[in-house]
């Protein structure tokens, strides 16, 4: 049993939605009620989103999304968090709910098979497996599977150009090796089977529930997961068991940080780091440096720089983590996108 007072749900689910903007203010309306914060997306391909709260709240708001058109069921990862993790509740309309941009990709039509956790060390292990994170490079350097390919793109809309540039040399002559692949919470995998599908691929897997499905289920005496499993929220990163990871995060461009590169000279809370010191120009980070001191005055005065803090059942308030913005484009300037809500670019 978690002492910690917030639950995260992410959950996503491909369903035809004919007119989301219908949807979308019922929606937003149950999450308010709940009293919970996050991001949800809707587009004619179906729902994504995380949302945070207590658990009473996030089942009401999954109670709403299961009246959606072919949401009965649907799957949803929790964990939990020591503090709020997000500022606002935002129901957002999207052109897609994980950004790919390959027109007619359709997970409803074809897709890979699923594998489950405790059987996916099993078929990475095979030597005619090739296996291949599909997540963003920022991503994989602080974690990834054993053995796995790291396609080294800076967003997820690359990966098709990134498969089809490399299928000779991925799949080779003579017979073609099963591909097994993996992101965070399963649904980037949705769309990267299908699509490798599409281009006449038949032997795709993927991770039924992504890493975090993975971390939570399999002992850590038996992964073969190095590192930790980067996650779209104050948290930063997740290790074995959904436990809180050791990264920080650089404020000004999102990345994740190590305890080295916090140490660096380059790094300055809420202004920069390594990663993108050399890429802001004076006018932002003298916007970084005023964020930050209005940030630092508010906690002086014990108040939340943006948002109000959320009661937990246990009457502590929550302090609030990202200070930049409503939204979860605002909160990652820098592009970063996620598996549990759709690419901002």
């Amino acid at each position: 049993m978690t002492n910690n007072p917030i639950q995260v749900a992410a959950l996503y689910n491909f369903a035809p939605f004919d007119d989301p903007s219908a949807l979308q203010g019922p929606l937003q309306a149950a999450c308010d009620a709940a009293g919970t914060r996050g991001t949800i997306l809707l587009a004619p391909e179906g729902v994504n989103g995380t949302i945070a709260g207590t658990p009473e709240g996030i089942e009401a708001v999954l109670a709403h999304i299961r009246t959606l058109p072919d949401c009965e069921t649907f799957d949803v990862k929790y964990s939990h968090a020591e503090s709020m993790p997000f500022h606002r509740m935002k129901v957002r309309l999207k052109r897609e709910i994980v950004t790919m941009g390959e027109p007619g990709i359709d997970p409803r039509a074809s897709v890979g098979r699923y594998v489950d956790p405790n059987d996916w060390n099993d078929l990475i292990s095979d030597p005619d497996t090739i296996v291949i994170d599909t997540r963003n490079d920022y991503e994989v350097a602080i974690g990834q599977f054993e053995g796995a390919i790291d396609p080294k793109t800076p967003s997820f809309r690359d990966f098709p150009a990134w498969f089809r540039n490399r299928r000779e040399e991925l799949l080779g002559e003579g017979k073609t090796p099963k591909v097994a692949m993996y992101c965070t919470g399963g649904i980037r995998c949705e769309k990267s089977t299908s699509f490798l599908r599409s281009e006449g691929v038949d032997e795709v897997y993927h991770l039924k529930g992504g890493i975090l499905k993975y971390l939570e289920n399999v002992p850590e005496d038996e992964s073969l997961w190095h590192g930790e499993c980067f996650v779209f929220d104050q948290r930063v990163a997740v290790k074995h068991g959904l436990e809180l990871g050791s990264y920080g995060q650089c404020f000004a461009c999102r990345h994740p940080l190590s305890a080295e590169e916090m140490a660096s000279p380059d790094y300055a809370e809420g202004i920069s780091c390594s990663h993108c010191i050399d890429a802001r120009n004076d006018e932002q980070r003298a916007r970084y440096v005023e964020r930050q001191r209005q940030k630092e005055l508010a906690k002086q005065r014990g108040e939340a720089h943006i948002g109000k803090p959320i009661e937990t059942s246990a009457g502590d308030a929550s302090d609030d983590g990202f200070d930049a913005g409503e939204s979860w484009e605002a909160n990652f300037p820098g592009g970063l996108a996620p598996d549990t809500l759709s690419d901002p670019k």
